[in-house]
């Protein structure tokens, strides 16, 4: 099977949960936008019954959007979760709550709307930040903390980025945050991925991604 990933070349943001599955499976992938540029995001887009928007996954004839839906159709494919129905749905559910905990860290800087600027909604941010760390952040890692366990799973990927952003875009908040875990979770995939981590296929953290860091908002 011929996998070619559409995403942003320039940030992680959504892409990066399932760069990082092949990466961990050792299976070749195209990452396509960073080799042809952006244009061929929009070209793959507008075919017929696309999704709405990127990441796609296009693996043979099937193009496949929404990341926890990609993980979903990966997951047996790459080693990376049971051919067990039950087993599946229950990693599937946790990938959208994944993916709603991503959202909530988006919105810290973004809680107006994704068109406008940070600097045009500064004071919103604030507020909404203060309330993400004060009573989601601890919330999530709770559920999270208590639902790691099982046979290694793209799970344990997702939740390795999930660390790694936001000790990136909240360090001081975090240092208050125990979880121990997902931070051993997160050292053995820095250890498993070492080699991707350093390289350049590794995009780093910045400020157009999904995870940023603003001082201000890390109370």
């Amino acid at each position: 099977m011929r996998y070619q990933l559409y995403y942003w070349p320039g940030i992680q943001g959504r892409g990066e949960f399932i760069r990082l599955a092949f990466e961990y499976a050792g299976v070749r992938y195209e990452d396509v936008a960073r080799k042809q540029g952006d244009e061929v995001i929009q070209q793959i887009l507008e075919r017929p019954g696309a999704p709405f928007a990127c990441p796609v996954l296009k693996a043979g004839k099937l193009l496949i959007g929404q990341t926890p839906n990609i993980l979903h159709y990966l997951g047996p494919r790459l080693g990376l979760a049971p051919k067990d129905e039950p087993r599946r749905l229950w990693l599937h559910q946790v990938q959208l709550t994944i993916a709603d905990w991503l959202t909530e860290i988006h919105d810290t800087h973004h809680p107006i709307g994704s068109g406008l600027y940070y600097e045009d909604q500064k004071k919103e941010a604030k507020r909404r930040a203060k309330d993400f760390l004060a009573n989601r952040l601890p919330k999530y890692v709770s559920y999270f903390e208590d639902n790691l366990s099982g046979k290694f799973s793209y799970i344990n990927l997702s939740l390795f980025q999930m660390v790694e952003g936001l000790e990136y875009a909240f360090p001081r908040a975090m240092k208050g945050i125990r979880a121990p875990r997902l931070r051993r979770n997160r050292d053995e995939v820095r250890k498993a991925l070492a080699a991707y981590l350093g390289s350049e296929r590794r995009i780093a953290f910045n400020q157009q991604g999904i995870f940023r860091h603003y001082a201000e908002l890390d109370a």
